[in-house]
């Protein structure tokens, strides 16, 4: 990961703006710059992935444009020897091609990127800036005016608290120029169903995921993996290990005493021939990091938090453990294949909008968390599942196939590799457990307790009126959202909702957002 900010206007001073810029210094604790720009600043602070030296340090700039970026550029090599016949490069970053490609191709060239990405860009023929986020944002960014209405950027919220009235959320799949946010990508929106078959579909998402996976190997700094023991990233190891042919490193974590997904993730590992580490916490551990975890995640949602607590403590152990750098992830399978919840669906149409709006939505929720635990540890994030190619097929496969019509949910995925041999079967056929529940059930009822007791039923009823949007609905809630405010005051519109299963659909009307409520979770945690 890096930390990214820009400054459209000279409003504060290099010195004034250097400790917001900190706040992020973990994302990138390699090497730090601000650049001035005729108008403003651009700010970078680097995590060495591509191009160790330090010719790949950023803003990169290319007669008088600069750029920042915290991203993948994904095939970069092949764009790079094009772009070589007319540009000269002297790092071996993948984004050292980015300002090439904006004076070959102006706004259009983010349509042409495969990435992962969150960048600003100091156009100098007209001394503005232009910002632009990736189609699903997996990188953060975010933007707010100062009190002369100048616009700026950085890559996390708190950045800008202390420095604008309002910090809002970049759109994903946008870039921001003159003035004016344009969307061009839209994964989501499907005018048309694919034909395949279900056995075509099947071949289609198996060579895309493995194609996912693969892109995301290519990194000049250690590699290791996130092992929940769940399909998703059981999936992702499986498929890396034979990719790279060699030994991989993998993490799992669990509660010391109930940790349900442990005993899975050592069943893969050993199956795969990892070199696995097992990473344990307790009920003190989980309450002590609370604050910090809600300080770093800048959400209130509950799901969000109680997800990230297991993340956060694994991703510490890692940073201070080992030399890994980059940690490949399952996030993003649930909102294209299903969670539990939407085993529920209607209608195979209220199953592609569900899955629409979760896709859309991700970067307030799995994503950001996915995120900030990875990036706080200064570690990088890959997503294989949040691969460009694979989600806009995905999204494209009739959902009537998709539905769990089968008896088991995500039957696709788990058919598409089920030649494959790649994992057990008890683990390519074992019900999904959501991970905050699975590192232990104790966990949720832990930080529940916790709540329980730090507020009379009268003080919540008071405490929980002073939020008109999004309002706390247990004491759980509110704790967190009060913790929030510590860090964010004002600022809990940044996130559009709790994360809740779809309450219109018969069965979903639950108060907790754990599928450990739903009727239909059965075997899952065991």
């Amino acid at each position: 990961m890096c930390s990214i900010m820009g400054f459209s206007k000279k409003t504060y001073t290099k010195e004034e703006l250097k400790p917001y810029f900190d706040r992020t210094i973990s994302r990138g604790p390699d090497m730090s710059r601000i650049v001035e720009t005729p108008s403003g600043y651009l700010c970078f602070h680097r995590l060495a992935i591509m191009g160790l030296t330090e010719a790949g340090m950023q803003p990169f700039h290319l007669g008088g444009d600069y750029v920042v970026c915290n991203g993948e550029i994904y095939g970069f090599r092949p764009l790079k020897r094009q772009l070589s016949e007319k540009f000269e490069f002297h790092s071996g970053s993948d984004c050292e091609i980015l300002l090439p490609l904006f004076q070959e191709y102006g706004l259009s060239m983010f349509s042409r990127l495969d990435a992962e990405f969150a960048l600003i860009i100091y156009d100098s023929i007209t001394d503005s800036l232009i910002a632009a986020r990736d189609p699903i944002g997996i990188r953060p960014l975010f933007y707010g005016y100062d009190k002369d209405g100048a616009i700026m950027f950085a890559s996390e919220a708190k950045n800008l608290v202390g420095l604008c009235d309002e910090v809002c959320p970049f759109p994903p799949g946008h870039y921001y120029a003159f003035g004016k946010f344009v969307r061009y990508a839209d994964l989501t929106t499907v005018k048309e169903y694919s034909q395949d078959d279900l056995e075509t579909a099947c071949k289609h998402i198996r060579d895309k995921l493995i194609a996912g996976v693969d892109k995301r190997l290519d990194a000049d700094a250690p590699l290791g993996f996130l092992l929940s023991g769940g399909l998703d990233s059981s999936l992702v190891c499986a498929i890396s290990a034979v990719v790279l042919g060699k030994k991989i490193r993998t993490f799992a974590i669990g509660m010391d005493q109930d940790a349900i997904d442990l005993k899975y993730a050592r069943e893969v590992a050993d199956y795969i021939g990892a070199d696995h580490t097992e990473v344990y916490m307790t009920r003190q551990q989980v309450l002590d990091s609370l604050e910090e975890v809600i300080a770093m995640l800048g959400t209130w949602d509950i799901t969000t938090i109680r997800a990230s607590m297991g993340m956060y403590l694994c991703c510490k152990a890692i940073h201070e453990q080992t030399d890994i750098r980059v940690l490949l992830t399952g996030e993003i399978s649930d909102e294209l294949f299903g969670y539990k919840y939407t085993d529920f669906a209607p209608s195979a149409q209220a199953f592609q909008e569900e899955s629409k709006k979760r896709v859309d939505e991700l970067y307030m929720y799995d994503v950001l968390r996915a995120d900030r635990c990875i990036s706080v540890n200064s570690l990088e994030a890959r997503v294989p599942f949040g691969d460009l190619d694979f989600v806009k097929y995905v999204m494209s496969i009739d959902p009537r196939l998709k539905m769990n019509t089968y008896g088991m949910g995500k039957y696709l995925l788990r058919h598409a590799f089920e030649k494959d041999h790649l994992l057990p079967e008890d683990i390519l056929w074992r019900q999904k457990a959501a991970f905050s529940d699975a590192v232990g059930h104790s966990m949720v009822d832990d930080l529940k307790a916790y709540a329980e007791e730090k507020y009379t039923d009268e003080e919540f009823e008071t405490l929980r009126q002073k939020y008109d949007y999004g309002t706390p609905f247990t004491k759980e809630s509110l704790l967190y959202r009060e913790i929030f405010e510590k860090y964010y005051p004002g600022q809990a519109r940044m996130i559009k909702d709790f994360w809740m299963p779809n309450k219109a659909w018969e069965g979903c009307d639950v108060d907790d957002p754990s599928a450990r409520v739903l009727a239909n979770y059965g075997a899952s945690g065991q």
